[in-house]
């Protein structure tokens, strides 16, 4: 369990099991991030499928661990690791394939945001519930995945949309059932594999800079509310109210 690679054929599958529902611990952030750097970094690699095994994606951070840590220093780390990870995913060397199902919330948008190409099957959804956890953050990334105006609303109601919405925006590629969604994924990857990979890699490189958005920058900034929530002692709140109704 936690976060495992591997290479098969110039194709990397990452893939992330962290029970009960894929809320990463400050460590497994880091992990995730430094299995994508080391698998975009290895030559044999020519694109990497990012997905996880369980009932979801990914839940974003562990708030138990959240909240059992005395002091800042877990949610110091908690974002941190974010930042690690969602920026490994946009800078991997290679295109990141990203092979969702069921939630993909908070952190999980912030993977799926960066990453290449998003693949989704039937019953996964995507949504930010950072305003009902007093935080902010991944807005950033969910402005990759949907309209400008959605996103807004969705920040503020902390509504879900579906892979089917998502698909009609152009955003996930293809929506398929669940038992054919890592199937899909490695077809896609496949087919980016079988390419030139000296040009694929430029191609990646090239796109990331003319992106009209710095990620980086412009997640470190929605990170700094969540610093300053936590200080007005609205974080607390809000994570010790969720674990309570958990």
């Amino acid at each position: 369990m936690g976060v495992s690679a591997r290479v098969d054929g110039g194709i990397a599958e990452v893939v992330v099991d962290a029970p009960p529902v894929n809320a990463l611990s400050v460590r497994g952030w880091f992990d995730l991030a430094a299995a994508v750097q080391e698998a975009g970094r290895d030559p044999a690699t020519r694109v990497v499928v990012l997905r996880a095994e369980g009932r979801g994606f990914n839940a974003g951070v562990d708030v138990k661990e959240l909240q059992r840590t005395p002091g800042h220093a877990a949610l110091v780390g908690a974002n941190r690791g974010c930042y690690a990870a969602f920026a490994a995913v946009y800078e991997c060397e290679v295109p990141v394939i990203a092979a969702v199902h069921g939630f993909c919330l908070g952190g999980g948008v912030g993977l799926a945001g960066n990453a290449d190409i998003v693949v989704a099957s039937e019953d996964a959804y995507f949504g930010l519930p950072e305003v009902d956890r007093g935080a902010l953050g991944a807005a950033t990334h969910l402005a990759r995945l949907v309209p400008q105006h959605l996103m807004r609303a969705m920040v503020y109601t902390c509504r879900n949309v579906t892979a089917a919405e998502l698909h009609a925006f152009g955003s996930v590629l293809e929506v398929v059932p669940s038992d054919g969604l890592r199937e899909a994924a490695l077809r896609v990857a496949g087919v980016i594999a079988a390419k030139d990979p000296y040009v694929i890699r430029r191609a990646k490189e090239s796109l990331n800079g003319i992106d009209p958005v710095d990620v980086k920058r412009s997640y470190r900034f929605e990170q700094g509310f969540t610093f300053e929530l936590n200080l007005m002692g609205a974080g607390d709140a809000h994570r010790d109210r969720f674990l309570e109704g958990s």
